[in-house]
Parts: structure tokens; C-alpha cells; sequence
């Protein structure tokens, strides 16, 4: 039977449970890492995809871990080198910062589980600070090129209404892709004009819908059908074989309506979220307003926004404005 220090070809952990005709016991390990994850999701509501990440960042350490004989089996062995040593090694294979960030965040809480549960004495991820994040504007598309997607000509088929009011819905109400793929049919108020939206940490929100996208759903739900829903899905975006429409599906989708309305790079879902948070600034809406809509935790987050209108504002200043201009001579 293979133990939890046991690896296979890619280095990867193998855990004692991934035997499904051996029902051993599982290890100290497995247990730990469950109750972990458990208590994240239940009592800080983070969404299934991070606890995801965050069993793979922990699967990835204990592989790392294994190579000088340490174990999360024992984490009151752990030495806070053995993490820095984990650490530089990502680094040297140039993990993006953002992931690093990401991992490390995974082990301070993973950490601050364990001392707070009496599983180790000393913290060994204590001062470790996460790597400066390098400057970074979200893509974005201006006006026309935004129009020029939303009324690109294509044939009104199931698949292509479907394809308008996925668009409508990314770039009219702001939503993250995610959101999107996860809405269900019940999630539209077409009384109230608003789509119930589940966010990052399982936080909801009510988002307002263009009058543009009320049609287009309708005319989609018309044709819905087509899709040959799965008698077991309430999913709203459909797919192949009548399933839930899946990411990549999504990018196909916007990589030939990018094509279609001569837009020179590939649209990607985000892009459209980040346009729709910078145009209504550059329209005058309020911050607060804006963080509501986008389902902002932080509106450190939304402000990041407020520099690229900034730049917008400057740009049109040095055009119009005479003062402003290099060729201008002093009155």
C-alpha cells in the first residue's frame, strides 16, 4: 500500500485514499488537510475553486517536503528554512508573483490553523512577506470596439443568441466569467430587471440588467431548448449536450466574435468586466456605486480603475486644453 511520502512519476503526492479497494484508515495528513480545508470553506465562505488551489499548493509542498525527508504527517518539524527553501525554489522556476502570493496566504493560514489548534508550537511562516506585485492594468476595450462586438453581425441561430447574451452580460452588468457560467434560470428577475449573482466567498448580489440584455435573454430562452437541456441542470448557459457552458467553450466563443468584429486581439471574458467598470467611471459613476456592482471586497480594488480614467483625462487635457499644448506659446 502506498503511504503519504510515496510519490509517482510527476513527483505529485499520493494519498493513502486514492486506493478506492484498499479502505484503509487515512492518514495524519489526509485527516489534517480535510479539517483544514473544511474550516475555510465553512467559516470563511471561500469559494470551491480556491479551496482547490489551495489543497494543490499544500499537495505541492508536501511533494517538495518529501525530497529531505519532512512530512506534513508532522508540521511541528517544519522549519521556517524548509519553507523559505520551498519558496526560492518556485521562485527559480519563475512562478508568476501573483501565484506565489497566492501560496503563501495558502500557508500562513495553513500555519496559523495548526498553532491555533495546538498541532505546532512555533509558526514557521510568521514574517514571511508576500513578493512585490509587479504594475498591472487590466485590458481593456474602448467604446467602439465594445460596440462593434455587441452588434456583431451574426446568424440569430440558438447558439449565436446565446453567444449575444452571454457578451451583453459580461460587458452590460460587469459580471466575472465564472458568474456567468454559474448563473441558473432562476437567478433573472425580469420584473425587477436584475440577475442574482454569486461572487467570490459565496457572497450574493443583485445586478441590474441592460434593457439590451432583457431582450437578448428572452430571445435566448426561446430558443434554449434547442440545447437539449439535461433534465438535471437549471443551468442557464448551455453547452454541448445540453450541459452547463464551460470556460473553454467561452473563449471559442469570444475568440470568433472578436474576429468577427475586426477587433485586432482576442477579447477575453475579463476584458469586458474591466470595460464595463472603466467606462462608467469615465461617465461619471460613483466609486462605491461601482464596487457594489462589481462585487468588490475592497475598494482598493475598484480604484485600481480610477487611474486608467485618470490617464484618459489627461490625454484628452493635453488635446484640448491650449495651455496644455507643447506647441503653445506663453501669452
Amino acid at each position: 500500500m502506498k503511504t503519504l511520502n510515496e510519490r509517482n512519476a510527476s513527483g505529485i503526492t499520493m494519498s493513502v485514499n486514492q486506493n478506492p479497494k484498499n479502505a484503509a484508515p487515512k492518514s495524519r495528513a489526509d485527516t489534517l488537510l480535510h479539517d483544514f480545508l473544511q474550516t475555510l470553506k465553512v467559516q470563511k465562505g471561500l469559494s470551491g475553486a480556491t479551496i482547490s488551489a489551495y489543497r494543490a499548493d499544500l499537495q505541492q509542498l508536501e511533494a517538495f517536503l518529501g525530497k529531505t525527508g519532512l512530512s506534513l504527517e508532522h508540521p511541528e518539524k517544519i522549519q521556517a528554512a524548509d519553507l523559505h527553501r520551498f519558496l526560492g525554489e518556485l521562485h527559480r522556476l519563475r512562478m508568476k508573483k501573483s501565484s506565489m502570493s497566492r501560496k503563501i496566504s495558502c500557508l500562513r493560514q495553513f500555519f496559523a490553523y495548526c498553532h491555533k489548534n495546538h498541532i505546532i508550537d512555533q509558526n514557521p511562516i510568521l514574517g514571511t512577506r508576500n513578493p512585490k506585485q509587479d504594475s498591472h492594468h487590466p485590458r481593456l476595450l474602448n467604446i467602439d470596439q465594445v460596440l462593434a462586438l455587441l452588434e456583431v453581425k451574426i446568424d440569430p441561430d440558438p447558439e449565436g443568441l446565446r453567444d449575444l447574451a452571454l457578451i451583453e452580460l459580461l460587458y452590460g452588468s460587469g459580471l466575472r466569467i465564472s458568474e456567468a457560467l454559474n448563473l441558473d434560470l432562476l437567478h433573472i428577475d425580469f420584473s425587477q430587471g436584475l440577475v442574482r449573482v454569486t461572487g467570490k466567498g459565496e457572497k450574493e448580489r443583485l445586478v441590474p440588467l441592460t434593457e439590451t440584455a432583457q431582450k437578448r435573454i428572452l430571445r435566448y430562452l426561446e430558443q434554449r431548448s434547442f440545447f437539449r437541456p439535461d433534465p438535471q441542470t437549471s443551468a442557464f448557459f448551455l453547452g454541448k449536450k445540453g450541459k452547463r457552458l464551460q470556460r473553454r467553450q467561452t473563449a471559442r466563443i469570444l475568440e470568433r466574435l472578436s474576429k468577427l468584429a475586426g477587433i485586432p486581439e482576442i477579447v477575453n471574458p475579463h476584458a469586458l468586466r474591466h470595460s464595463c467598470a472603466t467606462h462608467l467611471l469615465e461617465s461619471g459613476a460613483d466609486l462605491r456605486s461601482v464596487q457594489e456592482l462589481l462585487g468588490h471586497a475592497r475598494l482598493s480594488t475598484t480604484q485600481r480603475y480610477t487611474h486608467l480614467t485618470m490617464n484618459k483625462i489627461m490625454e484628452t487635457y493635453d488635446q484640448a486644453h491650449p495651455k496644455a499644448r507643447k506647441n503653445s506659446k506663453p501669452s
